[in-house]
C-alpha cells in the first residue's frame, strides 16, 4: 500500500464506516484546512485537555483514560512546538491530525476523547479562543501606541502648529493637541476590542454537532477551566456563530483606518514641502537610484494595511450572510482572512508605535506654518465680538475684508497696521494685536477639550490614569 493510500485509509477510519472510498486529490485539496488551521494547535489541545478532565469528573470516562489522554496531548503539543509533528492533508484539519497522533501514542483511550463533542463545537471553541488571544494582543498593542502618543503630547503641549480643514491652514493648534486626537481615536478602538471580548467570552464546548448531547457533561466546568465567563446558551446558535470573528474584524478595520489616517499625515509631514517631522532611519528606506531620498515606507505600508483588514471583514460577512442554521462547510473559509487581518493589525500597531516613539517634530517649521494662511482670522472675528460687541456675522464680514486687504498687500494679518484695520472698522484698537499671535491664539482656546496647553495637559493626565 502506498503512503497516500495509507493516509486516505486513516482519513476514512476517522470519518467512520459511512465511506468506502477515499477522497480524490481534488476533493482532498478543497476540503482540507490543516494548511492554515494548524495555527490553532495550542487552543485545540488546551480545549481537549479540559474536555477530557470534564469527562472524567462526570464519570463518562475513567480517570486513568483521562490522565493518559491529557499526557498524550502534552506530548503532541511538544512535538508541534518543536517542529517535529507531521501534519497530514488527508486528515483534513487540526482536530483530526491531533486525534490521529494521539491514537498512535496511547491507543484505544484516544477514541474516548471525542465523546460528547463534535468537530462543530470543537472548531467553534478553538477559533473563539484564538480570536480571544488576538483580541488581548490588540488591546496591548493599542495601549502601547497610546502611551507613545502621550509622551509626544506631553513634550509638545506648548508647541504650535497649523490645524487643518480641507488640508488648508485653518487655526493654530498645539502639537500635543494633535497627538491627543489620535489618543482619543485609539481609546475608542480600545473600548471596542474590550467590549467585543466580553461578548465572545462564552464557551461553545458542549454544543456538540448542533443539538447538545445526551451525555451528562458539565459545561460550566469546561468553561471555567478555559477562562470563559460561562457556557453559551443555545447549541444551534453556538455552532453557527462567527460574530466574535466579525466583531474582531470590524474593530480591527476601524483601528487600521485610524492608523492609516495618521500614516498619511506622517507621509505628508515628512515631505520636503512640509518638513514638519523627521522620521527615524529605523522606519525609513532609501532609493535604489536617487541617493537623496528618505522614503516613509513604514508609514505607507501601514496606510495600505486597511485594505487587507477591511477586505477580510467584507469577505467573512459575505461567507456568513446566506448560511442557514447551523454549521455549513462554508464556515471553513472563516479563518485564513482573520489570521491575515490579525497579523496585519499587530504589525501595523507595532510599526506605528516605533515611528511615534522615534518621531522628531521640527518645532520652528511648525510655528512658522502655524502663522501662515491667515490662521488667526477666527481669533480676530472673536475679538470683534467680545471687545466691540458686534454680531458674529458682522465680525466675520469685517475680518474677511481685512484678510482680503492683507492678501493684496502680500502680508499676514499681524503685519497690518492699526490704521489699516481702522480703515475697515474705526473702533478697532491696538489690543487686537494681542490675539493675532499664534501662541496667544492657542492659549485662548480654553474650552473643555480645546487646544490650550492647560487643557491638553488635563487630557494627558486623564488618559495616563486610564491606561495605568
Amino acid at each position: 500500500m502506498t503512503d497516500s493510500n495509507s493516509k486516505s485509509s486513516k482519513a476514512n477510519t476517522m470519518w467512520g464506516g459511512r465511506f468506502a472510498a477515499g477522497p480524490d486529490a481534488i476533493m482532498e485539496a478543497i476540503n482540507a484546512s490543516i494548511g492554515f488551521d494548524k495555527r490553532m494547535a495550542a487552543q485545540d489541545i488546551e480545549g481537549s485537555r479540559a474536555h477530557a478532565a470534564m469527562l472524567a469528573a462526570t464519570g463518562i470516562i475513567t480517570d486513568n483514560d483521562a490522565a493518559v489522554i491529557r499526557e498524550g496531548l502534552l506530548t503532541i503539543l511538544s512535538e508541534i512546538d518543536g517542529g517535529d509533528f507531521e501534519f497530514s492533508t488527508a486528515l483534513e484539519d487540526i482536530h483530526m491530525n491531533v486525534e490521529s497522533r494521539l491514537k498512535d501514542l496511547i491507543g484505544e483511550p484516544a477514541g474516548r476523547l471525542h465523546t460528547a463533542r463534535s468537530r462543530n463545537d470543537q472548531v467553534a471553541l478553538d477559533f473563539r479562543m484564538w480570536v480571544r488571544n488576538q483580541t488581548d494582543a490588540a488591546i496591548e498593542g493599542i495601549q502601547a501606541l497610546m502611551k507613545a502618543l502621550l509622551v509626544q503630547a506631553e513634550a509638545g503641549a506648548d508647541w504650535v502648529m497649523p490645524g487643518f480643514t480641507h488640508l488648508q491652514v485653518a487655526q493654530p493648534v498645539t502639537w500635543g493637541h494633535h497627538m491627543m486626537a489620535y489618543v482619543e481615536m485609539l481609546g475608542r478602538d480600545l473600548s471596542r476590542f474590550q467590549d467585543a471580548r466580553k461578548r465572545m467570552n462564552l464557551c461553545p464546548l458542549g454544543a456538540a454537532a448542533l443539538a447538545g448531547t445526551s451525555f451528562p457533561i458539565d459545561r460550566h466546568m469546561t468553561a471555567q477551566t478555559l477562562g470563559f465567563d460561562g457556557p453559551t446558551r443555545n447549541s444551534l446558535d453556538t455552532t453557527a456563530d462567527r460574530d466574535f470573528a466579525l466583531e474582531f474584524l470590524a474593530a480591527s478595520s476601524i483601528c487600521a483606518m485610524h492608523l492609516s489616517r495618521f500614516a498619511e499625515e506622517l507621509v505628508i509631514w515628512s515631505s520636503a514641502q512640509f518638513r514638519f517631522v523627521a522620521l527615524s532611519d529605523r522606519f525609513s528606506t532609501g532609493s535604489s537610484i536617487m541617493p537623496q531620498k528618505k522614503n516613509p515606507d513604514a508609514a505607507e505600508l501601514i496606510r495600505a494595511k486597511i485594505g487587507r483588514i477591511m477586505g477580510a471583514m467584507v469577505g467573512l460577512f459575505t461567507v456568513m450572510k446566506g448560511l442557514p442554521l447551523t454549521y455549513s462547510k462554508d464556515m471553513q473559509e472563516d479563518k485564513e482572512q482573520v489570521f491575515d487581518a490579525a497579523d496585519s493589525l499587530m504589525l501595523a500597531l507595532a510599526a506605528m508605535t516605533g515611528m511615534v516613539s522615534d518621531l522628531t517634530a521640527n518645532t520652528d517649521v511648525l510655528e512658522v506654518a502655524a502663522a501662515s494662511g491667515f490662521s488667526t482670522a477666527t481669533d480676530l472675528a472673536d475679538w470683534l465680538v467680545r471687545e466691540l460687541g458686534l454680531p458674529f456675522r458682522d465680525a466675520h464680514h469685517i475680518t474677511g475684508s481685512l484678510v482680503a486687504m492683507a492678501e493684496s498687500k502680500g502680508c499676514d494679518l499681524p503685519e497690518l497696521t492699526l490704521d489699516d484695520m481702522q480703515s475697515v472698522h474705526g473702533d478697532i484698537t491696538q489690543r487686537v494685536f494681542d490675539v493675532l499671535g499664534v501662541h496667544n491664539s492657542v492659549a485662548s482656546r480654553t474650552s473643555f477639550g480645546g487646544t490650550a496647553p492647560d487643557q491638553v495637559r488635563k487630557q494627558i493626565v486623564y488618559w495616563n490614569e486610564v491606561l495605568n
